[in-house]
């Protein structure tokens, strides 16, 4: 089952490029969200959670990517899965209005699902 570590290890990839893409650029997460003035930026304290939300995302990101198979990568699995469902569920009541709260809910939950299920091929 070892070969199969791919999918764990690509969605921990993806994941990492996005926390990385949202660190550089909080808009590409805040636009999405709702959560920009009426000018469409970020406002600084939004701009400053997406980078934390970032750089989270790049830590558990890359575990997933260069864990060791089994406990470890299972372990990091984990991590981005409880990190996708607290996003879903903070997301889905507490943005400002319902489309963006239904639409990041179903993202953030179906990252959740789709890294749960790698675990799956995260070996023995």
């Amino acid at each position: 089952m070892a070969q199969s570590t791919w999918i764990p290890r690509a969605l921990g990839a993806a994941t990492a490029v996005y926390g990385a893409a949202i660190t550089i650029r909080p808009l590409l997460m805040a636009k999405p969200t709702g959560l920009v003035d009426p000018s469409g930026t970020p406002e600084p304290g939004v701009a400053a959670l997406t980078r934390s939300l970032g750089v989270r995302d790049v830590a558990t990101g890359l575990a997933m990517a260069f864990a060791p198979a089994g406990a470890p990568l299972r372990a990091a699995i984990a991590v981005r899965v409880a990190s996708d469902t607290a996003d879903a569920i903070t997301f889905g009541t507490g943005l400002p209005d319902a489309g963006s709260r239904r639409n990041s809910a179903k993202v953030a939950g179906a990252w959740a699902v789709l890294c749960a299920l790698s675990a799956f091929a995260a070996g023995r």
